[in-house]
């Protein structure tokens, strides 16, 4: 295929619009199911790149989740304890724990399932039929992946109708080295970011504390990574093998850092008893089960435990997630990566980030507040890598 034909760009009112190779070479890739658009092209191959790079990274097969052209969330192969699996809502899922390809998706998805709402999937590996069962129930535009098992393509081809939009990717396919993109008309060109990120980035450790286990280092990694395919600027969070909160497209830098860890309060909280337990009626929906999670926990533009609102959504009147119990449960955690796609310019990114956990940061150093920020993190007995490299992405 030379060239695919799209229905619009970003807007109905953007036409003609298609997608094709500059050299006149054929597309690496084929469309095996739907009719994706121009965004939904955007979000599979940004995410494309990312899930291949964290498995050439890691040696684990990784997934992502999509929306606007930045991560929802990424992870990697990671086995989920029996809570996450209940926060994710995955415990129903049998042979979950045999294919690392699900747990990676089970976790992409699951994270942050209400932006991940309507997404775009990509698997660095062939889909199986373990993740295929998983992403049948779920919201999504898309998916793009080197390969399908056949039995996991039936499966996919079912959704939205038979119309869901499954791309399968040439995986042995390397772009041109220098990229072209316009912008009013003028022609902008450069190198592709080719920068590897891998353990030797992580040797430029810039605190009093140099501790860095081996899962840090694999977590900071996967911040890195995450943060190279998102709408700058951006700081990202991430546990236990995957993004837990992703901070994109502010202009400051510590509103990425408030955003994120906002986002990764909320990741820890929906496993906080209290919300594994909440008594959700039989015919609520998935997705207004994730917004119902998410006022809960957050207090936002209902009182879902009120009088005359709570039957709306639950059998019996639950009791509210106080701000006490919130910070108690919070405070206990540690042992979080934070990457940066820039430098930190002033500690107070240091001092958010403490209050979610934050225990180990990786970003570029230079700035002229470099020794502030250095001491804030030492103040906190976390451990700091200077990585020399920014990651900005637009």
């Amino acid at each position: 295929m030379k060239e695919f034909e799209l229905k619009y760009g970003c807007n109905p009112n953007q036409k003609p619009s298609k997608i094709f190779m500059n050299d006149g070479s054929d597309l690496p890739i084929e469309i095996l199911s739907g009719r994706p658009g121009y965004i939904n092209f955007l979000d599979a191959f940004n995410s494309w790149q990312l899930v291949r790079e964290l498995k050439a990274a890691l040696g684990l097969p990784a997934a992502a989740s999509f929306k606007h052209v930045s991560p929802t969330c990424a992870a990697v192969g990671v086995k989920l304890s029996d809570t996450l699996k209940r926060a994710y809502f995955v415990d129903d899922i049998e042979g979950l724990d045999e294919s690392p390809l699900a747990c990676a998706y089970a976790r992409a998805r699951g994270t942050d399932r209400m932006s991940s709402f309507g997404d775009w999937v990509a698997l660095s590996d062939v889909c199986d039929v373990t993740t295929a069962i998983m992403l049948k129930r779920e919201i999504s535009d898309g998916i793009i992946a080197p390969g399908y098992e056949p039995e996991a393509l039936e499966i996919l081809k079912t959704k939205k109708k038979g119309n869901y939009n499954i791309i399968k990717i040439d995986e042995s396919y390397v772009p041109a080295p220098i990229e072209q993109k316009q912008v009013f008309g003028i022609t902008f060109e450069q190198g592709r970011n080719e920068f590897k990120i891998d353990n030797d980035l992580l040797k430029n450790i810039v605190t009093a504390n140099k501790d860095m286990p081996k899962s840090a280092a694999r977590d900071l990694i996967i911040s890195l990574i995450t943060l190279k395919y998102t709408q700058s600027n951006s700081v990202c969070f991430a546990y236990d093998g995957q993004a837990i909160g992703v901070g994109a497209g502010q202009q400051s830098r510590i509103h990425c850092t408030r955003l994120a860890g906002t986002k990764a309060d909320t990741w820890f909280l929906r496993q906080h008893e209290k919300v594994l337990s909440l008594p959700f009626r039989a015919d609520i929906s998935r997705p207004d089960r994730d917004n119902v999670i998410d006022g809960y926990i957050n207090k936002n533009e209902e009182d879902v435990c009120a009088e005359g609102i709570w039957q709306k959504y639950f059998t019996k009147q639950p009791s509210p997630l106080t701000a006490d119990e919130a910070k108690e449960f919070l405070a206990a955690k540690d042992g979080v990566a934070l990457g940066s796609d820039a430098f930190f310019p002033f500690s107070d990114n240091i001092e958010r980030a403490k209050r979610s956990g934050v225990k180990y940061i990786a970003q570029p150093g230079g700035s002229i507040r470099d020794d502030l920020v250095i001491e804030c993190a030492d103040k906190y007995g976390m451990t700091m890598v200077f990585t020399g490299m920014r990651l900005f992405h637009h």
